[in-house]
Parts: C-alpha cells; sequence; structure tokens
C-alpha cells in the first residue's frame, strides 16, 4: 500500500531512499488501475495529477486593462528617416502635423512627436490619439485620403524614409493620461515584449509599481498594443536630463516594496528596449 501511495505521489523507494520519477514512468501502472480496481470518480481524481488546470478568462484583456470612461485610442509610428534627409523629415512634419491636430474637423489628437537620441539613430516617433476609438481613427484616415495637401505631404515623406511601422495601443487604467507639458525635457519610451499570457500579470503587478514612480512627476503615459506587434507594452518618461532620470531610478530602489514588484515583473519579459527621444518644437509634450 504504501508503496502505491508514493508511486501515485511520483516518488518510488529504491533502497529505502526516495526518488522523484516522471509522470511518464507511471502511465503504465495508472491505466492498469483504471482499467481495473479503479472506480470512475477515482479515474478523473488520478488524471488530474498530470494535467494542468487553465484559468478561464471572462472578459478580453483590453477590457479588463485599458481605461473605462474613456474610449480613445492611440497610434504609435516608428519613421526610420535616411540620414541625410531627416532634417527636411522634421521640417515637413512640423508644418503639416500640427494642421490635423488643430483641425476641430479631425477627432485626433497629436499627443507628441520625437526623434531618438539614443537608441535607433535617425528615428522619429509620433504619438496620436483618437477620441472615439476605432470610428474616429476610419474617420480620420478617410477625411486624410481626400486631403490634397495630406497627399503631397505623404508623397514627399515617402521619399525620406527607409522604413515605417506602427501600432495601435490602448491605455493602461491606472497610468496618468498625457496631457501636454511643458519644457525642456528629455523623453523616455521603454518598451517590452511580454511572453504571450502575461498581459494581466503585468497590468496587476504595475497597478501597484507606478505608486513608486509618481514623486517626480515623470511618468507620462503607459500603453499596451492591440494592433501590430502584440504583447507590447510601452511606458513613456519625461526628465529634465539624464542625470535627473539617473537620480530618480536610482532612488526608487530605496523605496520598501519596489524590489519585490521588479523581481516579478521581469519573468513577464522576453525583450526590452529604451529610447531616449528629444521632442520637435510642435510637439505638444515639450
Amino acid at each position: 500500500m504504501a508503496a502505491r501511495v508514493l508511486r501515485a505521489r511520483g516518488a518510488v523507494s529504491v533502497g529505502g531512499l526516495l526518488q522523484r520519477v516522471s509522470p511518464c514512468s507511471l502511465l503504465p501502472g495508472l491505466r492498469g488501475l483504471t482499467s481495473s480496481s479503479v472506480r470512475p470518480g477515482e479515474d478523473s481524481w488520478l488524471k488530474s495529477l498530470f494535467v494542468r488546470k487553465v484559468d478561464p478568462r471572462k472578459d478580453a484583456h483590453s477590457n479588463l486593462l485599458a481605461k473605462k470612461e474613456t474610449s480613445s485610442l492611440y497610434k504609435l509610428q516608428f519613421h526610420n528617416v535616411k540620414p541625410e534627409y531627416l532634417e527636411a523629415y522634421n521640417k515637413i512634419c512640423q508644418e503639416v502635423l500640427p494642421k490635423i491636430h488643430e483641425d476641430k474637423h479631425y477627432p485626433c489628437t497629436l499627443v507628441g512627436t520625437w526623434n531618438t537620441w539614443y537608441g535607433e539613430q535617425d528615428q522619429a516617433v509620433h504619438l496620436w490619439r483618437y477620441e472615439g476609438g476605432y470610428p474616429a481613427l476610419t474617420e480620420v484616415m478617410n477625411k486624410l485620403r481626400e486631403s490634397q495637401e495630406f497627399a503631397e505631404f505623404r508623397k514627399a515623406r515617402s521619399d525620406m524614409l527607409l522604413s515605417r511601422k506602427n501600432q495601435l495601443l490602448l491605455e493602461f487604467s491606472f497610468w496618468n493620461e498625457p496631457v501636454p507639458r511643458s519644457g525642456p525635457n528629455i523623453y523616455e519610451l521603454r518598451s517590452y515584449q511580454l511572453r504571450p499570457g502575461t498581459m494581466i500579470e503585468w497590468g496587476n503587478y504595475w497597478a501597484r509599481a507606478i505608486r513608486f514612480r509618481q514623486d517626480g512627476n515623470e511618468a507620462v503615459g503607459g500603453f499596451f498594443s492591440q494592433i501590430g506587434q502584440l504583447y507590447m507594452v510601452h511606458h513613456l518618461w519625461a526628465y529634465k536630463d539624464l542625470q535627473t532620470r539617473e537620480d530618480i531610478r536610482n532612488g526608487v530602489w530605496h523605496k520598501h516594496g519596489w524590489e519585490e514588484l521588479v523581481y516579478y515583473t521581469v519573468p513577464l519579459i522576453q525583450e526590452m528596449e529604451s529610447r531616449i527621444m528629444i521632442p520637435l518644437k510642435t510637439s505638444p509634450l515639450q
């Protein structure tokens, strides 16, 4: 009887010592038990020893993590510019993008526009907010297709670019909403590629972690992807300069509880990247 109990628990006795055995090595014995003397209820119990239980989600991640009081959708654009054209690219963006931002007929807002300082070089980053979600995005896209000025802008811009990509994002419910701020500031965009299936865990931990990062007003916005590269998280921070960034980031390690949150969130990450960015003159985030 004792040998059976030990074997059912995944261990066997060899010379009086317990040794672990794999579930596979137990299956023949289990099949024998289930085919002869084990009743149906016991059969289910034995199978449950080797079946991983899945916690079912009752709602989409976007509904669990995003802000309920707004239906804003964000678009994050990355444009890799030919080095010799970066100045000309910035010039036409500063001429055209504010017109879209300020036009009351377009339900969108330019949150910020930057050049990458450290990270990928000769890169422009734009962040837009569409107030009204996907219908607002569709409305803006349809109107821009009819704009001759925007068509000319796109044509001129295309000659200056090496590549471009974008993502559609939602805002974490526990993060600050990005609002215009005066400068001068540098901005850090920290991007995390999470392991699939870990977004809820990340949100749970950062709902607590963000409280450690509010003292210096450096938290600008936190987002997670819906379309484009999935399971992507972006945290946007503002600092006076690189030394201020270093001081703030070092200081948070002296706050009780921060190290625990880092310990549990790091295993959720597959890749991470940091960009230090300088805002263009027309960026609402200065």
